[in-house]
């Protein structure tokens, strides 16, 4: 292969894998601004959809009748969660880490009921069946899995929270709860309140 047309391949290889490493949030137009051809385009879609499923903003009104209280929407394929404030003035899209197999997986609607900061966690009943060797309880702090903000919801042990073990994001790592970096979810914390209506699909 010449040697003009192995470099522009690694190029392309290069910026389609970094586009996917960003969550695909590299649009067709910002492809097409660097000059590149619409083979490059069609290449960067191909690896997002490989790599991130549908990790993309979405609109809320196919899920939502109203954005009273706001509206969270967790897509557990594509590990992500959308946020969209009453007003529509704020619409966010996270990462998440999601739970470790389908019989974790709760699906359906729910609302926030609890805000916390600095949350507590014990293990569920379910969990320390699996998993006896566990701590009961574990406080709040650089060792406790629910990271540094918990958002609780009507449905009982389920949470969306933070956590200090980044590797976990992106990935089927619960045990039913949503994760988000802590970052993250320390931003959602101060826009959602109780009673934000929340959507797991």
């Amino acid at each position: 292969m010449p040697m003009d047309k192995m470099n522009n391949m690694d190029r392309r290889l290069f910026l389609g894998a970094g586009a996917a490493a960003l969550g695909g949030l590299a649009s067709p137009a910002l492809a097409q601004s660097t000059g590149d051809t619409v083979e490059f385009e069609h290449e960067i879609s191909a690896a997002v959809r490989r790599n991130i499923s549908s990790f993309r903003s979405l609109d809320w009104q196919p899920y939502f009748n109203s954005l009273k209280g706001g509206a969270i929407l967790v897509d557990v394929t594509s590990r992500a969660l959308h946020y969209w404030s009453e007003d529509r003035s704020t619409y966010k899209l996270y990462p998440t880490s999601v739970p470790l197999t389908e019989d974790l997986t709760r699906r359906g609607r729910t609302r926030v009921v609890q805000k916390v900061v600095g949350p507590s966690w014990s293990p569920t009943p379910a969990m320390l069946k699996r998993n006896p060797e566990w701590p009961r309880y574990v406080p709040p702090g650089p060792e406790n899995p629910l990271g540094t903000h918990a958002l609780y919801l009507s449905w009982t042990y389920y949470r969306i929270h933070g956590t200090h073990d980044t590797r976990k994001i992106g990935r089927r790592s619960s045990n039913g709860c949503i994760g988000l970096y802590n970052e993250h979810i320390s931003d959602l914390f101060a826009l959602a309140k109780v009673g934000t209506q929340v959507l797991l699909i």
